[in-house]
């Protein structure tokens, strides 16, 4: 039987930080779009529900928004493999 996962003995705090490896899946599409709404008010649908905010930036795995419904700037770091759809408005 091939097994895909095999917990180690190990656990977290006994890691090395250069023994961690962090995986990430990167869409290009999703963030060349992204990228051309910087400075625009947009609409996320994400797997925990909308939010609403102006795209201050966007990274390979996130994006950074000015949010709108809340009060003294706040700003939101949404993960773009939570986002289901994007709506400017």
């Amino acid at each position: 039987m091939n097994h895909l996962y095999q917990p180690s003995q190990t656990s977290p705090a006994q890691l090395n930080p250069s023994q961690v490896q962090t995986v990430s899946s990167i869409d290009p599409y999703v963030v060349a779009a992204l990228c051309r709404l910087i400075g625009q008010c947009v609409l996320l649908e994400t797997t925990r529900g909308a939010i609403e905010g102006t795209i201050i930036d966007v990274k390979p795995d996130h994006v950074l928004l000015q949010l709108h419904s809340q009060k003294y700037g706040r700003q939101a770091c949404v993960r773009i493999a939570e986002i289901v759809w994007t709506m400017p408005l």
